[in-house]
């Protein structure tokens, strides 16, 4: 008889957690871990997930997880009860408290978080303790697109929808690389272009991106020029009288003062030398706004990451409103959120200077509300401090307590050098999250193990305000529990009142109860509100299906926003603001003549604590490495494929020099994901300055000064092992997780020798070991067998160029190793050509860059269509499709 058939439980629907769009997932839990499937019914996605979404079912393996509380202890962290914990962060907040008064404590916390545990965690802080001294990692990324929308509309809304993306004629992405931040709704984008040719796409980012080689029209902007491009715009617009003069007097404010100062650049000349581009490029994408009634401006970080975010969303909402452009299908600006939860945090008053329910923390009535139906004891009285400002109050002593959840500020802040020596300081440091080692746990007093994707039970909220639900499929491991209950067990230590919810379910009828209490006429009007939602029994919000607020008394969602030309300013109208460009805080000079930008990789996210547990997700881009121009690079002295040291007034980082392609003369990329637990010296955090917007407080995380130079080895190396190594002693390492192995890649400093790997590899002297040491060449190559297997290999050379990767991964998959297998090892390839796939370029089905070379030259294949008939790459979240094509290209050359 065969194997007994193990049941799998049937399929549960819930949302992804990466990034904004949202997408809907169908889990089932199996024997090892889950069954991940896009959710064909989820209205943001129809079945679509990228590859890591697809890939979450790898991420759940219990390795690494914090499974229990914590507290340090002269330096040492050791095991706790809940009850203990919880009692030492509730007394010491309320010793602080009475001492030093509210403000001397700090929450800061993360859009990783449901919205059930956000809205507790704002009504305990600024109802209860009494300060809004509580903000967000969405402080990082979408604050500037919060300040925009409430200058204009009023409130923060997001007028449109993603079916708007497939209405329109015109797409204009700002400072998104959406191909790959946000990989499913560039798939409707592109398809809505296979239905509609006609339908064009413009990109607008300083490098040239995956989402820019497929665009119809690329403008390469110097950073921190929006203003500049879009007070243009306005100005044409109105010089060739291609705005709504109906439109605009009867729904805004403000056009005369906005248009005034565009007027200070009117030609498209003076926005083409500010801007750094040619005038024909500034020429074409201007009438082409002009030209087409259809237009969707979708912005991202490259707006909001800015000195300058706030005016630079209101710049493009402007030309919108002058246009109205607004309201109906198929047109608006449209933020593309960053986080799975950015949105719902938002809603709860997540930032520090929001109440819940869209109401504002500077306005007596509106904080009165608040408490009253909070029955709160007092409510807070003013706006509290922003991410950059509270770490620097918790430094000066100012804030002696913070509890921090399901975030990583030692690595994703700004200037994030100072925000460990912060930490370092600060009386309390309480740190809730799902995994053990991090660096911001590394300086907690007290940790509290929290439950992860697949185990908690909530809703979130997405770029397109669709509420929808995340469920647990999963049991909870260990101790770990919901942050919302770990916030409510506090409060109710401190002595506070209406923290006794027995589920989420009860959180979500409040939250929806307040969005709809006073909400009229006769009280506080405003925009946002579930009251629709409110009473659902518990059978009912367990099976809510995704709904777009608002959610009025009817139950009915709502696509968009402001169709009757109505805003949420006390007169109805929106405004206009008037933006004057400014340059960024910091410019390059003579010690830093370099302009840093950071940004997301395809595969990865935030610090990697979940997708570095993925092997397919880390093989597109293994080590952390800094893109510059060649002449850049000759400049500074580097080498492609050579480690450099990057630095700024505030920090350093060490990366591997690349030369993409896609950057201009004068700037350098690098990625936000390594941190102190997979690289010896990656944190682009600490190299990132930390001026701010000063109306939204969001950094500046994409225009730093630096310089880049050699950081000089003697060897360069790597290591792939079954068993984690100590590698501190390694001038420059970084590591990620492979299929049955880890991978280190290596430079350093120090001789090298047979003994010397032996003690790195923990080989003893009877181990079955073999080597290989070119002393001329600087070559040294060893491998560690136990029973047969490969356990760990070490190559090191001179030279970058070692060996390909892949092919000695795939041997940790292989039992014992035949005799061919171990003659061939140390050579690093295979004896049979072809057996090395190469570098991944398809994560989604494991398709690496040789495959797909020889696969183009073998079947004469001319498009990435033909490459995704073959081989399947390329046809499932499509973010790989543009490298498919210059592999095309640079094939179909040579054959040429």
């Amino acid at each position: 008889m065969g194997a007994p058939i193990i049941p799998i439980a049937a399929a549960v629907r819930t949302t992804c957690p990466y990034c904004g769009v949202g997408c809907g997932v169908k889990a089932s839990f199996t024997p090892d871990g889950a069954l991940i499937e896009g959710d064909p019914e989820h209205m943001a996605s129809r079945g679509r997930l990228c590859v890591k979404g697809s890939a979450l079912g790898e991420t759940l393996g219990l390795d690494g997880r914090l499974l229990a509380p914590a507290i340090r202890e002269e330096g040492r962290l050791r095991t706790a009860g809940w009850d203990e914990a919880l009692g030492k962060v509730a007394s010491t907040f309320a010793s602080i408290v009475a001492e030093h008064g509210p403000d001397a404590v700090a929450l800061y916390v993360s859009g990783q978080l449901l919205t059930e545990d956000y809205y507790v965690a704002n009504k305990f802080m600024k109802g209860f303790v009494g300060s809004a001294n509580i903000d967000t990692n969405s402080r990082l990324c979408m604050s500037s697109s919060v300040a925009g929308h409430k200058r204009a509309f009023g409130e923060d809304l997001v007028p449109g929808c993603y079916e708007d993306f497939e209405l329109a004629d015109l797409i204009v992405l700002v400072g998104s690389n959406t191909a790959w931040c946000h990989p499913t709704l560039f798939q409707r984008i592109l398809k809505a272009r296979e239905a509609r040719p006609g339908l064009r796409i413009v990109a607008i980012d300083p490098r040239r991106t995956a989402t820019c080689e497929l665009a119809d029209l690329h403008l390469p902007i110097k950073a921190g020029s929006d203003v500049w491009l879009f007070n243009g715009l306005l100005a044409y617009l109105a010089q060739t009288g291609a705005f709504d003069a109906d439109f605009v007097a009867a729904h805004t404010q403000g056009s005369e003062a906005a248009l005034a100062a565009a007027g200070e650049c009117e030609s498209i000349e003076c926005v083409a030398r500010h801007c750094g581009i040619d005038a024909r490029l500034v020429a074409e994408f201007y009438e082409a706004f002009a030209a087409t009634g259809k237009v969707v401006t979708a912005y991202s970080q490259g707006v909001n990451q800015s000195s300058s975010g706030t005016d630079k969303v209101n710049a493009i909402i402007n030309c919108h409103l002058l246009t109205g452009r607004i309201g109906r299908p198929g047109m608006g600006p449209f933020s593309l959120t960053g986080q799975p939860n950015a949105m719902g945090g938002r809603e709860v008053g997540g930032l520090a200077n929001m109440l819940a329910s869209h109401l504002e923390l500077d306005r007596s009535a509106h904080r009165e509300l608040v408490r009253a139906f909070w029955d709160a004891p007092r409510i807070a009285a003013k706006p509290g401090l922003k991410a950059v400002d509270l770490f620097r109050a918790i430094e000066e002593g100012k804030v002696k307590a913070v509890w921090i959840m399901a975030t990583n500020p030692v690595v994703s802040l700004p200037d994030a050098d100072q925000v460990r020596r912060a930490l370092a300081r600060c009386e309390l440091v309480v740190v809730s999250d799902m995994t053990a080692a991090t660096d911001t746990a590394e300086l907690a007093d007290v940790l509290l193990p929290a439950l992860g994707w697949g185990e908690k039970d909530g809703t979130v909220t997405n770029s397109e305000r669709c509420i929808s639900r995340q469920r647990a499929f999963l049991p909870a491991p260990g101790e770990a529990r919901a942050d919302w209950w770990a916030l409510c067990e506090v409060a109710r230590r401190m002595g506070y009142r209406g923290f006794d919810y027995p589920d989420t379910h009860a959180i979500f009828d409040e939250h929806a109860r307040l969005s709809g209490w006073r909400n009229d006429a006769a009280g506080l009007p405003r925009a946002f509100r579930i009251d629709g939602l409110a009473g659902l029994d518990r059978a009912a919000y367990d099976a809510l299906a995704p709904i777009q607020w608002p959610v009025p008394a009817s139950g009915e969602g709502t696509a968009r926003l402001f169709a009757d030309g109505r805003f949420a300013h006390g007169d109805g109208k929106a405004r206009f603001i008037a933006t004057s460009p400014r340059l960024p805080a910091n410019a390059a000079g003579a010690e830093y003549p370099l302009i840093l930008n950071t940004g997301r990789l395809r595969d990865q996210w935030h610090t990697m604590t979940r997708t570095g547990k993925s092997p397919r997700l880390a093989g597109h881009a293994p080590e952390p490495f800094v893109d510059m121009h060649p002449h850049d690079a000759l400049l500074a002295g580097v080498c492609e494929g050579e480690l450099a040291r990057v630095s700024s007034r505030w920090g350093t980082l060490v990366a591997r020099v690349s030369h993409g392609g896609g950057i201009a003369r004068g700037s350098a990329y690098v990625p936000i994901h390594w941190t102190g637990q997979n690289a010896s010296d990656a944190r682009v955090g600490a190299v990132v300055n930390p001026a701010v917007d000063p109306v939204s407080g969001e950094p500046e995380f994409k225009h730093t000064p630096v310089r880049v130079e050699p950081f000089a080895v003697a060897w360069h190396g790597f290591i792939l092992s079954r068993a984690p190594l100590d590698l501190a002693r390694v001038a420059n390492w970084t590591r990620i997780c492979g299929s049955g192995f880890l991978r280190y890649e290596l430079g350093g400093r120090e001789a090298v020798s047979p003994e010397w790997a032996r003690t790195l590899l923990g080989a003893g002297a009877d181990a079955d070991w073999i080597d290989y040491e070119d002393r001329t060449d600087g070559m040294l190559r060893c491998a560690l067998l136990v029973d047969g297997r490969l356990q760990a290999c070490l190559f090191v050379s001179r030279r970058p160029d070692l060996p390909a990767r892949s092919w000695l991964g795939g041997l940790f998959t292989q039992g014992e190793l035949s005799a061919r297998d171990r003659a061939t090892l140390l050579a690093g390839r295979a004896a049979v050509q072809g057996s090395d796939p190469g570098p991944t370029v398809c994560a989604c089905f494991g398709v690496g860059r040789n495959t797909i070379r020889s696969a183009i030259v073998q079947h004469k294949l001319e498009d990435a269509c033909a490459v995704t008939a073959c081989l399947r790459a390329g046809g499932n979240c499509g973010s790989c499709l543009p490298e498919i094509r210059q592999l095309l290209a640079q094939e179909n050359s040579r054959a040429g």
